[in-house]
Order: structure tokens, then C-alpha cells, then sequence
């Protein structure tokens, strides 16, 4: 049960399923007797941050969900959250541990939301620490299990990206540009825009209207 615990959400099922000797369906069905329980709502706390940030870029958005015990979008939500979250300076001592640990299994975009920095400087902390991806990460990306490779943003597409980002929903330009909530705010991060201030405050009363709805199901 703690290797179960230890691998999923970090491997891929039929990883898991192979090192402790079980099928997939097992894995899949010990999963929901673990996790399977009520969702919670409102505020997040560090701990629960902390391990968004453990599986984030290691697996998909529902397996986070069912983990933390909390709906879809709210873990979306909070990713958009992460995206806003700048960490100044220097890397610290333990920041700079746990890059090396974490490194060769997540994209440069997970790593730039996991530690609050740009992609620049996931980049220069990984030349100068000179560390590379893990081959079967590598080959994970390119077979299209662990995310889904985006085509390459167009002149186009940024103007698009920087006239509707500031007001505009990131669903809503997600839908427009036909990618994902985490590409457009990635993308954001990288361009250094920002929300306007108007549409943070209606993001938070909305965030909390739905949140504390009497009827919300968390959709």
C-alpha cells in the first residue's frame, strides 16, 4: 500500500500496475477505495498547494482530482492561480534540490509554474546545473501519452492572446485559439501579461459564488 502511494499520480498506470505485480483495472479500482471520498471546497491550504505541486505536470488533471479529493476545475482553477504566484530572486537552497530532483520528468512549463519562475529561468538553472530530460519522459511526450504536444504558437494567434488575455475568460480564449487553459496561461507567463485588475476582483466573486453555491456540484 505506501509503494501504491508512492507511485501513483507519478507513474503511468500500467507502470504502477507492473511494479507491484497487478493489472491496470486493479490499480484503477485500489485508486478509487484510496481517494474515491467527498470533495472539498473553498480555500486551499499549503499542504494542499504543496501536493498540487507534487503531481502537477507527472499526470493528468482528473488523477490530481481524484488524489486531492477535489473537483476538476477547482484544480484547473488553481493552476491558474500558480501561474500568477512570482517567486523573486534567487533560487533558494531547497528550491534548487528539489529542480534537480524533478527536473527530468516535467516540462519546462510544469517546472515555471511549480516554482513561481519564467521559462527563462527554468532554462538558465537547468544549462547551468547542467541537467537533461529523462529518456522516458521523452518518449512519453512523443507518443502523446503524458501531454498532448501543441502546435507551434503563430504571429496571429499572440495578437489574439495579448488583446483578449488581460479581460477575457483563459476557457474562453482557450476555446478561441483552440488550445489548452495551461498553454494559454504558459504562454501568458512567458509574455509577462497580466489581468487586468477588474477582471481579478470578477474572477474572485465568481471563483466564490461557485464555490458556495447551495446547489453547485462543482461544475
Amino acid at each position: 500500500m505506501a509503494r501504491f502511494k508512492d507511485l501513483f499520480g507519478l507513474k503511468d498506470e500500467a507502470v504502477v500496475a507492473r511494479e507491484l505485480c497487478r493489472s491496470v483495472a486493479s490499480v484503477r479500482k485500489m485508486a478509487q477505495t484510496l481517494y474515491g471520498r467527498e470533495q472539498r471546497v473553498g480555500p486551499w491550504s499549503a499542504e494542499e498547494i504543496g501536493n498540487l505541486k507534487h503531481y502537477l505536470g507527472a499526470t493528468d488533471v482528473d488523477t490530481i482530482a481524484l488524489v486531492l479529493a477535489r473537483s476538476r476545475e477547482d484544480v484547473q482553477a488553481q493552476v491558474v492561480e500558480l501561474a500568477r504566484v512570482k517567486t523573486p530572486g534567487p533560487w533558494s537552497r531547497d528550491d534548487t534540490a528539489e529542480f534537480k530532483r524533478v527536473y527530468g520528468t516535467r516540462s519546462d512549463e510544469d517546472l515555471a509554474l511549480i516554482f513561481g519562475r519564467s521559462l527563462v529561468e527554468v532554462d538558465a538553472l537547468s544549462k547551468k546545473l547542467h541537467l537533461a530530460k529523462d529518456k522516458a519522459f521523452l518518449r512519453t511526450r512523443h507518443a502523446g501519452r503524458a501531454t498532448t504536444r501543441m502546435p507551434r504558437w503563430q504571429p496571429n494567434e499572440l495578437d489574439i492572446l495579448r488583446e483578449m488575455y488581460p479581460m477575457r475568460p483563459n476557457l474562453e480564449i482557450a476555446d478561441r485559439l483552440h488550445r489548452s487553459v495551461k498553454s494559454v496561461v504558459s504562454k501568458a507567463h512567458n509574455l509577462g501579461l497580466r489581468k487586468n485588475s477588474d477582471r481579478l476582483r470578477e474572477m474572485g466573486r465568481q471563483n466564490v459564488g461557485l464555490r458556495y453555491r447551495p446547489d453547485s456540484d462543482g461544475s
